[in-house]
């Protein structure tokens, strides 16, 4: 399987992924949504395609998976990373935020997945990579609506897996710890350090390691692997 599409893929751990792929031989397609710069600069220097889409947007969605298609073949590998993260009180959290928290990051991973999954089924065929969150797994304050749609991620992972197995489809989730990303770069250098404290491995995470674990389920290395969660985390949760 050479053909990947991943969402969200102009910064932080997407572009990490796109550059990976990239560098071991795949063809690589990836999506971005206000990041123009980044991304034409990305493409150019990896050779994937660059195609806008909000993730939030069902018509968009289907459009970036069919200008994928056509310009890099059938989609055997979808990583669904495109996330929005949100720091609030829960008795804060409006219903259009929390709404759009989870459209962004749980209902854009239904949509791709669905868009792309008739055709891995049909080819008997296919990996679908999930990326979750360590706050799905043990729940964050302040970031409930986030910890929700992320928890709801690992449970799609889940039953998902045990329904396409038979279509020879694996369904895996990655769940990173605190990566060095713009997503956390809101974080003071306090709670960074804190957080790199509380970590078994003493420091925050890397993108490109992050990368690296969807490159190996991606892999025929990981062909028996399926409906699990794979923290990249430090050590944080065990």
């Amino acid at each position: 399987m050479r053909t990947v599409l991943i969402t969200g893929g102009s910064r932080g751990i997407g572009a990490a992924m796109v550059r990976l792929f990239s560098e071991n031989g795949y063809s690589v397609a990836f999506t971005y949504k206000n990041s123009t710069a980044a991304a034409e600069e990305l493409a150019r220097s990896t050779g994937a395609l660059a195609i806008r889409a909000d993730s939030a947007v069902p018509e968009e969605i289907e459009s970036a998976v069919r200008e994928a298609e056509e310009k890099i073949g059938n989609i055997e590998i979808l990583i669904n990373n495109a996330a929005v993260s949100a720091f609030s009180l829960f008795t804060d959290i409006s219903l259009e935020e929390w709404r759009r928290v989870l459209s962004i990051n749980l209902d854009g991973a239904f949509l791709y997945t669905r868009a792309v999954l008739s055709g891995m089924i049909n080819r008997k065929c296919g990996r679908i990579i999930n990326v979750a969150s360590m706050w799905g797994q043990v729940g964050a304050s302040c970031e409930v609506h986030y910890s929700t749609a992320k928890a709801a991620l690992i449970g799609m992972t889940r039953a998902l897996a045990k329904e396409l197995g038979p279509s020879n489809i694996t369904v895996n989730c990655i769940s990173p710890g605190v990566i060095d990303t713009e997503m956390n770069a809101v974080l003071s250098g306090e709670v960074l350090s804190s957080l790199a404290e509380e970590t078994p491995l003493s420091r925050i995470g890397k993108p490109d390691e992050v990368a690296a674990a969807a490159l190996f389920l991606a892999s025929d290395g990981a062909a028996f692997i399926t409906g699990q969660v794979l923290g990249v985390n430090g050590g944080y949760i065990v």
